[in-house]
């Protein structure tokens, strides 16, 4: 049904082009390498967090900037509870997001209770981030800085176990891509659902909102709630699928800000902005080390020069053009252009 209504805000065009990219991508696995399903795999991973995020600032107008919170600590309990007790993601799943969900409900009490808001809620969830980063760092039982390893064998990676979520690299791909088709479906029927419609008004203009009776403390912490919870999902996902977690490459606020350039390079409000923003983010930051792999390799470059921070430093360069020639993103663009939305709203 969910399918359904999506399909419905899309104009004939739009159904061809969306049914060509699935085509694109149920077929990939048969004709690509499996350097490009790992890239597509992370692609649709951020997509996910994409929309998580997407769905606070775009939807609700609730910047955050530690968005990654949310993937940690439910990527670490998973991982944890599997480890350690021998608890099936399929079942850890569940205290996993539920934790993303409490601290979520933590910050925003805090945040929203004490009328703390814009640039000082993003501040206040970067703190959380960061503070959380650094117990984690102190924890032992859960590995500390060494990180934290799940144990997988060669057997595992040929398999598909959906309990333990071991199998082959196909399976986590399909798996991401069912994920990013439920999280696209998911967000557009809370947008248009009455829910949906407080955000935005919420996001609006705020005092106007309450004004005609909106609780605007119940519907931030609905929006807060529903963004961590997909954040937690898909720190599950993602930890099962590295099967190594450190609470700098999990917690940083460099992953954050990962999460945040994909909506914005594909349209922050927009449905289908945070997935396009992912599929040209993720492949041109991956095109690029390979790039700077082959002229190390080739002895263009000095093999020694450290690059680590290029292609952010790409990122950045692409984000700012976009904010300076398409401020709405790339989407709502490519759907003024194209139509491939009804006039509704996409």
């Amino acid at each position: 049904m969910i399918g359904i209504n999506l399909l419905a805000d899309l104009t004939n065009k739009g159904k061809i082009g969306l049914l060509l990219f699935l085509a694109v991508l149920i077929s990939l696995p048969f004709w690509s390498s499996s350097y490009i399903i790992s890239v597509a795999t992370i692609t649709l991973y951020l997509a996910i967090l994409g929309q998580s995020w997407n769905l606070m600032i775009g939807f609700a107008g609730l910047l955050s900037l530690g968005h990654a919170l949310f993937v940690g600590v439910s990527a670490y309990m998973a991982a944890y509870l599997f480890s350690v007790l021998g608890l099936p993601p399929v079942v850890g799943i569940f205290p996993a997001v539920l934790l993303a969900i409490l601290i979520g409900m933590l910050i925003g009490y805090l945040g929203f209770r004490f009328s703390i808001g814009g640039v000082y809620f993003a501040l206040l969830t970067i703190a959380f981030a960061e503070l959380v980063r650094i117990s984690v760092d102190h924890m032992g039982f859960i590995g500390g800085t060494e990180g934290l390893f799940l144990q997988v064998s060669e057997s595992d990676r040929r398999g598909v176990d959906l309990i333990n979520l071991r199998g082959h690299p196909w399976m986590f791909y399909y798996l991401a891509m069912v994920l990013a088709f439920l999280t696209l479906a998911g967000c557009r029927s809370l947008l248009k659902s009455k829910l949906g419609y407080y955000w935005q008004a919420i996001r609006d203009d705020q005092d106007a909102a309450q004004a005609l009776g909106i609780n605007v403390f119940r519907y931030k912490m609905f929006a807060v709630i529903y963004s961590s919870g997909i954040a937690g999902v898909a720190g599950v996902f993602y930890a099962f699928y590295q099967n190594s977690l450190f609470p700098e490459s999990v917690f940083g606020i460099e992953r954050s800000i990962e999460v945040t350039l994909g909506p914005i390079v594909g349209g922050v409000g927009s449905l289908f902005g945070p997935v396009l923003g992912a599929f040209i983010l993720t492949p041109l930051g991956e095109g690029l080390t390979e790039l700077i792999d082959f002229f190390k390799n080739s002895g263009i470059i000095d093999p020694k020069l450290k690059l680590n921070g290029l292609k952010l430093l790409i990122w950045g360069l692409v984000v700012a053009l976009i904010v300076l020639f398409k401020p709405r993103g790339i989407w709502p663009w490519l759907n003024d252009k194209l139509g491939f939305c009804r006039k509704e709203g996409d």
